[in-house]
């Protein structure tokens, strides 16, 4: 019950390792409440979770957009009283050239992919300030510090992030508020399952470069991002944690 007490808010929480920390959150005892565009799946977990006895609460929002966003949060907030520990993990992948890359692409995947992180932040720390408390990880990616071709969109925002939550830690640690970003390696999301469905050929170099010869579950991802946002981690901040089988090892 490493979270008791705590209302967690998640970003993208109707799948993948959003729903892996909505299902994490309530288990370790917090408050959980998540925005996501899928209503459907999402009203279908809370309706789960709250016959388990659970307390958990979503609202419709589309991230990327601010007002939209703080419609979502504040009819969160108004029921279960201030954020005390979040999670911005709402993101899409993007693969491009360089030159035929629309500026519209540009901006409607930086929007949600990187600007979200920083909405998420401009929501949360008012009140995370006011009550000198609080914990924010910011969900980035391998693909933050490593890459390969075509992933430029991506790459390039995922790094964004790890800068982003760096400085947050330096910005918002005299306030008592911890900031750091997760950057898992390949995890067996439905956006990964996905992308292998297209390319199986994808799917078996993967699986061959793996130290460990296997993806990761959303859930090991989520369980190393609620250990960061614990008490138990008083003193990780300004970190980006890699939770990736050794997958950066292999290519350092």
């Amino acid at each position: 019950m490493i979270l008791k007490g705590e209302h967690l808010f998640v970003t993208g929480g109707a799948a993948g390792i959003g729903e892996a920390l909505v299902l994490g959150g309530v288990k370790e005892g917090a408050k959980v409440s998540f925005v996501d565009i899928d209503d459907v799946r999402a009203n279908t977990l809370v309706e789960n979770l709250t016959k388990e006895g659970h307390q958990v609460q979503f609202a419709h929002a589309d991230v990327s957009k601010f007002e939209t966003f703080k419609n979502g949060f504040d009819k969160l907030v108004s029921s279960y009283g201030p954020v005390t520990v979040a999670v911005s993990n709402a993101g899409r992948n993007s693969y491009a050239d360089a030159v035929e890359y629309a500026e519209e692409e540009w901006s409607d995947f930086f929007a949600l992919d990187l600007k979200s992180s920083w909405y998420l932040a401009k929501l949360c720390l008012p009140e995370m300030r006011r009550a000198e408390y609080g914990a924010i990880v910011n969900i980035s990616s391998i693909h933050g510090r490593m890459s390969r071709p075509n992933f430029f969109p991506y790459s390039a925002a995922k790094g964004g992030i790890i800068g982003l939550s760096r400085n947050l830690a330096l910005d918002e640690g005299k306030y008592g508020i911890r900031v750091n970003s997760v950057s898992p390696g390949t995890t067996a999301t439905p956006l990964l399952k996905s992308y292998m469905e297209k390319f199986p050929d994808e799917k078996t170099h993967s699986l061959a470069v793996a130290p460990n010869a296997r993806f990761g579950s959303p859930e090991e991802i989520a369980n190393v991002v609620l250990f960061a946002l614990s008490k138990d981690a008083s003193f990780i901040t300004g970190a980006d944690l890699m939770v990736d089988g050794a997958l950066h090892a292999r290519y350092a």
